[in-house]
């Protein structure tokens, strides 16, 4: 038995809000691991009123124990922009929800 993650990807209704869910599993191979997530997927999306849109990809964490900086997730794509145009366009749109990390000494004197 291995570690994997898999990412799993909902949608709120109808609303135009996506949500990308990363989740760990004790699992015997990535097929095994894609079927554990997908199960807990369509359960959450009953629960939470997010829909599962039918998309899981599974990443072998190849330890087998987690700790501090262990490798969560990897996905590797192909793209021709430019680094700052690729932040936008994947990661960085403008409509992402998220808080910022903030210094928790900032303005302490």
């Amino acid at each position: 038995m291995r570690w994997f993650s898999v990412r799993c990807i909902f949608r709120l209704g109808d609303q135009p809000d996506f949500e990308e869910r990363i989740t760990l599993w004790r699992s015997g191979s990535f097929e095994e691991a894609i079927e554990l997530a997908e199960a807990e997927g369509h359960e959450y999306a009953g629960t939470s009123g997010f829909e599962y849109l039918g998309l899981a990809q599974a990443f072998d964490l190849k330890t087998e124990s987690l700790r501090n900086g262990t490798e969560a997730f990897s996905l590797i794509r192909t793209s021709q922009l430019e680094p700052s145009d690729y932040l936008t366009r994947f990661f960085d749109t403008g409509s992402e929800r998220h808080a910022e990390a903030r210094d928790p000494n900032a303005g302490l004197s």
